[in-house]
């Protein structure tokens, strides 16, 4: 694999802060900036609701229809109402994968796992099987991996698995600036999971690993992360998986 020799130089670096860090103390300022950015985001979803209602109203496109929705969703899970996102969701779900836009039901799928709901683990696991098998945006892909990785115990293989796909996909699908963006992103991710899983800390040992979980061959690899979609999802697919790839431009 060809990401294999970068990936030893990233090992021997400090891992970066790639995500936001928690904040220091809540203070008087800070409690009126988040009193700001609520109330903004509420003023954003009253905008969305009026533009839904304008577009039913006047017989409006579905795909803006449908893209509404999903604005809708994702600014009430970022409000923290998961339950009322989660009908909005699916609704855009439903018409991105029927129109073949795979990459916006993918996005669709990462808003209602970030939903929190029931069915969101299941929701993940129909977004990565996108994600991986559709010609997607990898900066998409790697985000919903990167929720395997964050949910799955440091010693477990899955986040072994899912940090392997992402730097497979940031490297052979994007390009340029954000081609590297990416990789050196999705290695700093599987430096840190080596660290958690096994503590490796050298190059040598990274080979080791890598060797032992079947890391290098994407072949491999993939049909271990299938195994994890298989238990995300637990046999609740939302479409025929054979009849979708049937229609994929490569197929």
């Amino acid at each position: 694999m060809k990401h294999l020799d970068l990936l030893a130089v990233r090992l021997a670096e400090p891992q970066c802060n790639c995500r936001p860090n928690a904040e220091f103390g809540v203070g008087v300022g800070t409690h009126n900036h988040h009193k700001s950015e609520q109330l903004a985001l509420e003023s954003h979803l009253d905008a969305l609701w009026e533009r839904l209602g304008d577009l039913k109203r006047v017989g409006g496109l579905p795909q803006a229809d449908a893209d509404t929705r999903l604005q809708l969703a994702r600014t009430l899970v970022t409000l923290g109402r998961g339950a009322e996102a989660w009908p909005l969701g699916r609704e855009s779900f439903n018409y991105f994968l029927a129109a073949d836009d795979f990459e916006s039901a993918a996005d669709a799928c990462d808003v209602l796992f970030q939903a929190e709901q029931p069915g969101s683990t299941c929701a993940l696991g129909q977004g990565i099987w996108l994600a991986v098998t559709c010609p997607i945006d990898p900066e998409l892909s790697i985000e919903l991996l990167n929720h395997v990785i964050d949910e799955t115990a440091q010693d477990a293989d899955g986040a072994a698995v899912a940090a392997s796909t992402a730097l497979f996909l940031a490297d052979v699908r994007a390009q340029g600036q954000h081609r590297e963006e990416l990789m050196f992103f999705s290695t700093q991710t599987l430096s840190h999971v080596a660290r958690q899983h096994s503590g490796v800390e050298t190059p040598e040992q990274l080979e080791q690993w890598m060797e032992q979980l079947e890391l290098k061959e994407p072949e491999k690899f993939l049909m271990r992360l299938r195994k994890v979609v298989e238990v995300l999802v637990r046999d609740d697919w939302w479409f025929d998986r054979e009849a979708l790839q049937d229609r994929l431009p490569f197929a």
